[in-house]
């Protein structure tokens, strides 16, 4: 194995890891987490969540500080997040009743997460 593919596997479980502690900090705080890693041709959502009537698609960001993880979800970031979120939508029956939000949760090392409702 090649420093590069022990280097990429060790960030994959980092993600792995931080999207447990997201989808575990938005259940506590009263989100049902419906699907990680939805992935479709047009993109991926880390986290998709229900709160009543409101789907939440969530990004997941581990850094120092919380303003770094707001800022590391670039404009095609966000594209590739609507555009996946417009499929899963679209493959709901009840989808007319739901609406949408896009968050970000920041996953600091030593302290909780930072949970941004409507980040973009």
């Amino acid at each position: 194995m090649s420093r590069h593919t022990g280097a990429r596997r060790k960030a994959e479980r980092r993600g792995r890891i931080c999207e447990f502690l997201a989808a575990a900090w938005l259940t506590l705080k009263g989100y049902r987490v419906v699907a990680f890693r939805y992935r479709t041709h047009a993109g991926e959502v880390d986290i998709v969540a229900l709160k009543g009537d409101l789907a939440v698609f969530v990004e997941v960001k581990a850094r120092r500080e919380a303003g770094l993880a707001v800022d590391a979800v670039t404009q095609a970031a966000q594209a590739r997040i609507r555009a996946a979120s417009d499929v899963w939508m679209s493959r709901r029956r009840d989808a007319a009743r739901l609406s949408q939000r896009y968050d970000i949760v920041a996953v600091l090392p030593g302290r909780l997460p930072r949970h941004f409702p409507d980040a973009f």
